[in-house]
């Protein structure tokens, strides 16, 4: 808390000393935006749904048919002998514990993929975040902020600098 403060204040003083000696410019960049409508970040999205649609088709096949044999077993159990009852519960707990890892394992994969891809598009937009800013002498360029007035908010420009690199 301490370190948040006296960075706030240092960027005061600075932003108060600039603003004597030059107008200060600050910009805002919106990284939700760019991560949803730079192409980029389209193409890694299309490229993880091909790279992941077998597995995915895979796991819900497993829940198909999960679901498939619990609801034959809950229909056929009051007529089925304790043991074959016993037996098949069994069973269904090992079908559930091994569709669970398989979806686990899954999830994780493709959180770890989707975070390699977007960290790509982050590197290629901060580049030319950094153009940007060097070309329109901006000082400051901010990627969060609780609020930004509209007139701040360059991403438009970042998203078209993107749209050149492709």
């Amino acid at each position: 808390m301490a370190i948040r403060a006296a960075l706030s204040g240092l960027l005061l003083l600075v932003a108060a000393g600039a603003l004597h000696a030059q107008e200060f410019r600050v910009g805002f960049v919106s990284t939700e935006r760019l991560l949803r409508e730079a192409p980029q970040a389209k193409a890694a999205q299309t490229k993880l749904e091909q790279e992941f649609a077998k597995r995915e088709k895979e796991v819900q096949g497993l829940a198909s048919q999960l679901k498939a044999a619990s609801e034959k077993f809950e229909r056929e159990a009051p007529t089925l002998p304790e043991s074959q009852r016993v037996a098949r519960q069994r069973q269904l707990v090992d079908q559930d514990r091994d569709f669970q890892r398989k979806q686990r394992e899954f999830q994780e994969d493709v959180s770890l993929r989707r975070n390699e891809e977007l960290q790509q598009v982050l590197e290629k937009a901060n580049r030319v975040i950094k153009q940007v800013a060097e070309a329109e002498k901006y000082d400051l360029i901010l990627q969060e902020a609780v609020y930004i007035h509209p007139r701040h908010d360059i991403t438009d420009k970042v998203l078209a600098g993107l749209s050149n690199l492709k």
